[in-house]
This record gives structure tokens, sequence and C-alpha cells, in this order.
């Protein structure tokens, strides 16, 4: 859970849910993929659009499908985050997510708590508008955390490196 305070205006909250309007309009609403069988535990999955990823149980070919779990996570997370300080014209130049899982020990092991920090660098960048970007990401925009368990522990960290400045601001949420 994001936890914080996010302090924006009524009229800075009003332009950026403007300018986000349309932001999921292009989404295909049904998704399609298949998954083959290639050999021993390995498995190769295509998207519709034809992008493949391989699966492997003993990651000697492939990454586990939980790991590819994460990164979706993460991705998501991401490309919602960069795009919206963008639409808020944050000078981002350089961005990257760290995510850790923690499974439960028996069946079913799904993920008990995931941790995501996020590590920002540009100029100028506002810590009010980049809690207002992962906010809206995790709150409303991001359809992976959406569709996993509800009793999911997640916490999301940021650290902020201002380049004009020479600050470095850590912001745990």
């Amino acid at each position: 859970m994001i936890e914080g305070i996010v302090i924006m205006s009524e009229k800075e909250k009003d332009a950026l849910e403007e300018s986000l309007t349309g932001y999921k309009q292009k989404i295909n609403f049904l998704s399609k993929a298949s998954l083959t069988w290639d050999k021993e535990l390995i498995f190769v999955g295509r998207t519709q659009e034809g992008y493949e990823i391989e699966f492997d149980a003993h990651v000697q070919w492939g990454c586990k499908p939980t790991d590819a779990l994460l990164l979706s996570l993460a991705g998501f997370m991401g490309i919602d985050v960069v795009m919206f300080l963008q639409k808020m014209k944050m000078e981002l130049e350089k961005f990257k997510v760290d995510i850790t899982g923690e499974r439960n020990t028996t069946p079913p092991q799904y993920f008990k708590t995931v941790e995501i920090a996020l590590h920002l660098t540009g100029k100028n960048l506002n810590p009010k508008k980049v809690a207002r970007a992962v906010s809206l990401s995790h709150e409303k925009y991001c359809s992976v955390y959406n569709s996993l368990r509800k009793d999911m522990d997640v916490k999301v960290s940021y650290n902020i490196t201002d380049t004009a400045l020479t600050e470095v601001h850590d912001v745990m949420n």
C-alpha cells in the first residue's frame, strides 16, 4: 500500500486528470496469447502481437513465470510513472525499478509482499508530482497490480536524484 500525503492543488489534480483522458482508450480489452511446450519444462509464450518469452522451471533457457509476473508489475508501473511525469513536464533523465517479491512458503506459493523501489534522476523533479504519479499508477491505472490478490502487501518507495540541485530525496511510501 502506498502511504503518505500528496499535496496537490485541485487545479493541478484536474489538469493531470484531463491530460490522462484517453490514456487507456487504445487498449485491447480482450487479450490473447498462446503457450507452447518446447521440451522438458520449457515453454514459449507468444503474445497476440507476436512477441515471445521463454519460461523455464529450471531457469536455464528462460525465466520463471513468477519472475515474469514481477517484471510485468514493474513494467506497468514504470510505463505509467514515466508517462505521467512526462505529462507533468518533469525533466526525467533516468528511471529504474527494483522489485522484490516474497512468496508464501507452502502451496499455493503466491506473492505475500512486494517491494518496489523507483529510482528517478532528472532536473527539478517535484517530489509531490512523483508521489502523485506513483499513486495514480498504483491506485487507478496499473492493470497488473489490480489483477493480483487483494491481500498482497505492496510497498513502493522512490529515490529522486535532482541533477539541477544535486540533491537526493529518499521517500518511503
